[in-house]
């Protein structure tokens, strides 16, 4: 009975997470594949939850919901964003609540289809516990101890054979294959359940094979050190949410163009290294110069890994006496920002409690009300300054008659109900493009030498108006595409654009760990690693991503399980692991302002 209770709830959490029936099936049709060891590893859930309930078959009443829960959670995940649900995502939950009422307000009827069907399960679990627990006997208590005897041993050794880092010969021969490069074929080929154990690990980040004390000591920065212009120019850096251009949407025509001012004054591109959603993954590149490359698929530096001071734009030209500002008209904790900022050195982070009252366009903060506050506080700021801003109003989802007085229109191959989406994303981007006019007239008039960055974090999540444009053929792109592809669904615009020098011109498309360089370049400033050492990797590589390096050469596809990388990419990932996770020994070297934590 445990045994059959087991492969029905592995082959209902398969059939969840794949939403497929087929794909279900295939997974469980060769007698060695690591679904057969996922049902034996439930069946030891089972009995042990059994033994500590001390009635039989009463942990299926404990795992199945959680199980299913998961599964259905990880489907949807990977709907909206493509990446399937890793454990770490527990870590930003309370961002998903936050975002609810919008996800309600784009799909009321799903959102009361959930809501009917959750009051239902819970109340079909209450009646199973009531009747359940009377059908099948108590079991004795040697009985119970002789049941975790067996099990808890049995678990153990499993849990110890998930480290995917070392070589497991039990877990070669159950055929459980670790794919941490590739997390949808890991989930296709090992399943939901064990997929998501084998990730468990990945929270915790190992020194790469050369981090040694010699090894880094061999790594030099530029050959100048800190030197600023005479007249320190302020900087002001723009993240816009979901920035696109949603003219490429094929069999669409908008009118008129929503973004006149940035297609002028385009710079490049930015290569986002995610999807229709987590922006604090690029927040982190760009304000760092570091990548999510060398880090745990799956992980989010913001909620793990910041826990004290780390190399920042803001780190530094707080050093050099710039007023240094966040500003996001959100909450705070969103994303962990309050203290991320407060790590990266920023005097100051004015989220929507420190803000004073901001106008509305739809149901978020306009970009236009933020950019008076921008200005407004930049015309109160005697030093120079430095300004990081993240916008809200672009924020999916994007529910039809999102604005009560769009001014765009949108002919397209679309539904009704989907043009009218990407009617209210545009109306969005027409805003947001407005609003960098604005910047860049208030910054033409100023006698101050000023540099401003606007970029996109990501394309938007725009789901059905991608598949029924055919734009894409799922909702989300594979993470790994030709890179023509890749430029296509990746790629988001980048301005890098002073008050004396105009629109620097043709960046090309770059990681966002590299605006940093292009920045203090249009600003005239010298680095030993945001210009010395970037340097020499923008001078060889364009986009540094987990799957694939993008040289003016070429791509070079799953660099990262090569025996043998680039010297160049071996530094950058010592560097980034030494300031973020080690010892900081090149830390002085290259970054010689940032404040050291105590005792370091």
């Amino acid at each position: 009975m445990t045994v059959l209770l087991s492969a029905v709830l592995v082959f209902l959490v398969e059939l969840i997470a794949r939403g497929s029936l087929q794909q279900t099936l295939n997974f469980f049709q060769q007698p060695f594949r690591p679904g057969w060891t996922t049902i034996v590893l439930f069946a030891l859930l089972l009995i042990g939850f059994d033994a500590l309930f001390g009635r039989r078959h009463n942990g299926i009443l404990f795992i199945a919901p959680v199980a299913l829960l998961l599964a259905a959670i990880g489907h949807q995940k990977s709907h909206y964003l493509g990446d399937p649900l890793y454990p770490t995502d527990f870590l930003y939950s309370r961002q998903i609540v936050e975002l609810t009422p919008l996800l309600v307000k784009e799909r009321p009827m799903a959102a009361v289809m959930i809501g009917v069907g959750g009051v239902v399960a819970l109340l079909l679990l209450v009646a199973l516990w009531r009747h359940w627990r009377r059908r099948f006997p108590a079991i004795r208590w040697r009985m119970r101890v002789a049941r975790l005897a067996i099990v808890l041993p049995a678990l153990a050794f499993f849990a110890s054979i998930m480290d995917f880092a070392t070589f497991s010969w039990t877990r070669d021969r159950l055929q459980i294959i670790p794919i941490m490069w590739d997390q949808k074929e890991n989930y296709a080929s090992n399943g939901f359940a064990i997929a998501f154990a084998l990730n468990v690990p990945m929270a915790k980040v190992t020194a790469p094979p050369s981090y040694e004390d010699d090894v880094l000591d061999a790594i030099r920065p530029g050959p100048t050190g800190v030197a600023m212009p005479d007249d320190k120019p302020d900087i002001i850096v723009v993240m816009s949410e979901s920035f696109w251009d949603p003219t490429l949407l094929p069999g669409t025509t908008i009118t008129p163009d929503p973004m006149p001012t940035v297609r002028s004054v385009r710079s490049g591109s930015m290569f986002s290294p995610e999807f229709g959603g987590m922006t604090a993954n690029v927040e982190f590149e760009a304000l760092t110069g570091f990548t999510n490359a060398f880090l745990p698929y799956g992980s989010i530096p913001y909620q793990q890994y910041v826990r004290g001071p780390v190399p920042s734009l803001a780190n530094f030209f707080r050093s050099q006496g710039y007023d240094t500002t966040a500003i996001h008209p959100f909450e705070g904790w969103f994303w962990n920002r309050e203290h991320v900022y407060d790590a990266f050195g920023f005097d100051r982070f004015l989220s929507i409690e420190k803000l004073p009252p901001m106008a509305s366009r739809g149901p978020l903060v306009s970009d236009d009300s933020l950019t008076d506050e921008i200005i407004r506080r930049s015309d109160a700021t005697d030093r120079p300054f430095f300004t990081f801003a993240v916008s809200l109003q672009g924020h999916g989802p994007y529910e039809p008659n999102r604005y009560s007085d769009p001014k765009v229109k949108v002919d397209s191959v679309a539904s009704y109900w989907t043009r009218q989406s990407i009617r209210s994303y545009a109306e969005g981007i027409a805003d947001a493009d407005h609003s960098l006019k604005r910047l860049m007239d208030w910054a033409s008039k100023r006698d101050r030498h000023t540099v401003i960055v606007f970029f996109g974090d990501h394309l938007p999540p725009l789901n059905q108006g991608y598949t029924e444009t055919g734009f894409l053929k799922e909702p989300v792109p594979e993470r790994r595409e030709p890179p023509e592809a890749l430029a296509l669904h990746r790629e988001t615009p980048l301005v890098v654009w002073s008050n004396r020098n105009g629109a620097m011109k043709d960046i090309g498309a770059i990681s966002p760990s590299l605006i940093p360089l292009k920045l203090f370049k249009a600003a005239g400033i010298e680095h030993p690693y945001y210009t010395g050492f970037l340097g020499r990797v923008d001078a060889k590589y364009d986009v540094i991503e987990r799957h694939v390096l993008i040289s003016p050469a070429g791509s070079t596809p799953d660099w990262s399980q090569e025996k043998l990388i680039d010297p160049l990419i071996n530094d950058f990932r010592l560097l980034q692991y030494d300031a973020l996770f080690g010892k900081q020994r090149t830390v002085k070297r290259f970054f010689p302002n940032l404040p050291r934590p105590a005792g370091v």
